[in-house]
């Protein structure tokens, strides 16, 4: 029986909440987790035609990009269409999961399903996140260190980009004298020892703490684990905003906006005017991505492409770089295939849907 805190998990292992920002809600917003899923409905928004889909097509689980609330709700009367959706959701026990700045945030999310429809190459974070790494450092027997690596590993430490099962380590000797009440892996109770020990130093996401030091205990033949955490400044290349690659080949700008439209599936687009040069480093954000048009400048980008820009961003890049706002909806709505490729892959037991219902609120004439 899977329930509804079985795929809400294995969501938050794609994106961590810890990874939204500070002004987001994803998450659980309505229903029991413990509840078993009938059936689950992708979607960007979720409005009240959207919950309509879901209850007519027997999902009790709606997983949106969109959290339906942003802000605290003082009371549930039905004034807005926020309280409607709510009332309308507990009424019918249809559960509402948001998975918003998270997936954003995450290097396999919103920015890289751009990244694949559009083709890019060599692709990479436009802007990484920093303060969300650690360093764990540990202690242990010479013989035990493949074992306790092993177990740092597979609980998800030493990742560094493209390399897995990174580490450092050097020798030295450790000094302990076991009280008479301990049991010693090493040495005799009440006796001071000296044991070769190697010092362990790996990088993990802050996210996988609790579940690394777990394994680290189970792993590690001391009966007290000696261990530091530290938290680092580095920048994490699995994490940020926006993302940057290249395009197959070299466009010109009309070529270029042509190749928007037609693999983005765009019926309309605003740009900046055209620089002449051909463009080939493309970087790009999901919605509203205005604040990274600096950083795809410093980077190098021929073009960013992006929405929700106003006016006088437009003058920002002062003709070095193509601007292409191509809409928050047409931008986002690849999501519903992240969501529906993640969960069909893990579970086969219920129906998984994607919205057909256009949750668009601008409309082009």
């Amino acid at each position: 029986m899977t329930k509804i805190k079985d795929i809400t998990n294995l969501l938050q292992q794609l994106a961590p909440l810890t990874y939204q920002e500070s002004y987001d809600n994803s998450g659980l917003q309505t229903g029991d987790p413990n509840i078993e899923v009938t059936g689950v409905l992708v979607t960007l928004d979720c409005t009240l035609a959207v919950l309509d889909e879901a209850l007519a097509a027997g999902c009790n689980l709606i997983v949106a990009h969109h959290p339906v609330i942003f802000r605290p709700l003082k009371q549930l009367t039905g004034r807005d269409e926020v309280e409607k959706i709510i009332i309308q959701a507990i009424k019918r026990d249809i559960a509402i999961y948001a998975c918003h700045t998270n997936l954003d945030n995450v290097l396999s999310g919103v920015n890289a399903k751009i990244c694949e429809k559009l083709g890019l190459q060599y692709i990479r974070i436009l802007s990484p996140k920093t303060g969300n790494l650690l360093k764990l450092i540990t202690f242990a027997p010479l013989t035990d260190t493949p074992k306790v690596l092993a177990a740092l590993y597979a609980a998800g430490a030493g990742q560094i980009g493209e390399y897995q099962n990174c580490s450092f380590r050097v020798s030295g000797t450790g000094t302990f004298k076991p009280s008479v009440n301990a049991n010693p892996h090493i040495g005799e109770a009440g006796q001071q020892e000296e044991v070769a020990e190697n010092r362990l130093e790996v990088i993990l996401p802050d996210h996988l703490k609790d579940k690394i030091l777990t394994a680290l205990f189970a792993a590690h033949p001391y009966e007290e684990v000696a261990y530091d955490i530290y938290r680092l400044e580095n920048a994490n290349q699995e994490t940020g905003a926006g993302m940057i690659g290249n395009l197959p080949e070299a466009l010109t700008p009309p070529e270029f906006l042509d190749y928007l439209k037609a693999y983005l599936q765009l019926n309309a687009l605003r740009h900046t005017e055209f620089t002449g040069d051909k463009i080939k480093k493309v970087a790009l954000c999901g919605g509203a991505g205005s604040f990274l048009i600096k950083d795809a400048l410093r980077q190098g980008a021929d073009a960013f492409v992006t929405a929700d820009l106003k006016y006088h961003e437009f003058f920002i890049p002062e003709k070095k770089m193509l601007l292409a706002d191509i809409g928050h909806y047409e931008s986002e709505v690849f999501t519903k295939e992240i969501f529906y490729d993640i969960i069909r892959k893990k579970f086969s037991n219920f129906a998984v849907l994607k919205s057909k219902v256009n949750t668009n609120p601008v409309r082009y004439t």
